[in-house]
């Protein structure tokens, strides 16, 4: 019991360092944003998307470099993305006083380069396992994810940087940023980068000791602990943004933070560990459960443009159902994906 107790309390103390962090490098990416005069989707859909997305990409490269664990860092990824999808804007659209609305840039522009991001790393992973197959327990689909593989989803979040450059080139500020110091802003930015891979790091240990002490594999805690610790900068930032009337920077950050998750924080781990290995018989699966959501959320954007509360509901309600559901597959309740838990 002591043990539960003891990696309990330190996820807990990391998600607070997490959260601490993402406070400043709120701050700094919005004084930052208003600095460089950049319009409210792409203050959204990068700068602060990268920034609170700092935590998934942290995961990735502790758990692969100091751990070798690459299968975590995925897991931690998926499941931050299943979070960002289904329970940011359903927590940002019920605690909001006003409707989160959304428009047409967001939903044809943001959400439909979302869907292409998750086509394209699903197309990644197959790709390893075409043409770098590797041999595993039986029935097991897996290949390996070369460097130069990984440069493929690398390349598409290089064209989504383009596209939305081509909107700051449109855009005409009227905010009053004499105030603002950007290099102290940008020391501010770097003391939450630090602040942020600590609380990461605690993350990371405490899933790895609950898979030991429930003998169960570090994918199931990295699914659930880790992505939800990690998606906490997320999660402040678009209900904060929804609160203040600003849904569409709300929604964008989600957007774009999955964005970055998807096409930039994976393919790192695999360049900074030079390859690693790809479980497409799992992969494949939580990829369709990423695709569903997305597709979830789009279609309730695209109804009147406004995000409902009764459709806020329904989005937990989801979110609870894949919990219960890898929850069962983990402890053997249920066998509807062969080999997931992964051995």
């Amino acid at each position: 019991m002591a043990p539960i107790l003891l990696w309990t309390l330190v996820a807990v103390v990391g998600t607070a360092i997490i959260w601490w962090g993402s406070g400043l490098l709120e701050r700094a990416s919005e004084r930052l944003s208003a600095y460089y005069q950049l319009p409210d989707i792409v203050q959204g859909a990068i700068v602060v998307a990268v920034g609170s997305s700092f935590p998934e990409l942290s995961t990735t490269v502790i758990s692969t470099l100091l751990h070798g664990e690459f299968e975590l860092g995925v897991a931690a990824i998926v499941g931050s993305a299943l979070f960002n999808i289904l329970v940011i804007p359903a927590l940002s659209g019920l605690t909001s006083r006003h409707p989160l609305t959304a428009n047409r840039d967001l939903v044809y522009k943001e959400a439909q380069f979302y869907m292409i991001a998750v086509a394209v790393l699903t197309l990644t992973f197959s790709f390893a396992a075409i043409y770098h197959p590797s041999e595993g327990s039986s029935g097991v689909i897996q290949g390996e994810l070369t460097p130069l593989l990984a440069l493929i989803p690398i390349a598409l979040y290089g064209l989504y940087l383009f596209v939305q450059y081509q909107d700051t080139l449109e855009h005409e500020s009227d905010v009053d940023a004499s105030d603002i110091r950007p290099g102290r802003e940008w020391l501010r930015l770097g003391l939450s980068l630090l602040v942020i891979v600590i609380g990461v790091e605690a993350l990371v240990q405490a899933a790895l000791n609950f898979g030991e002490i429930f003998d169960t594999p570090s994918f199931l805690w990295g699914i659930t602990v880790v992505a939800a610790g990690t998606s906490i900068p997320d999660a402040f930032v678009s209900v904060r943004a929804a609160r203040q009337g600003r849904g569409i920077t709300s929604i964008a950050n989600v957007l774009g933070s999955n964005t970055f998750d998807l096409l930039v924080c994976i393919p790192a781990g695999v360049l900074i560990a030079g390859g690693a290995m790809v479980n497409f018989s799992i992969a494949a699966p939580m990829m369709a459960a990423l695709t569903a959501a997305t597709v979830a959320l789009f279609l309730m954007m695209r109804t009147r443009m406004v995000l409902s509360k009764p459709e806020c509901v329904v989005l937990l309600a989801l979110y609870l159902g894949f919990i219960v559901w890898i929850g069962a597959e983990s402890f053997g309740a249920l066998d509807w994906v062969p080999h997931l838990p992964p051995a």
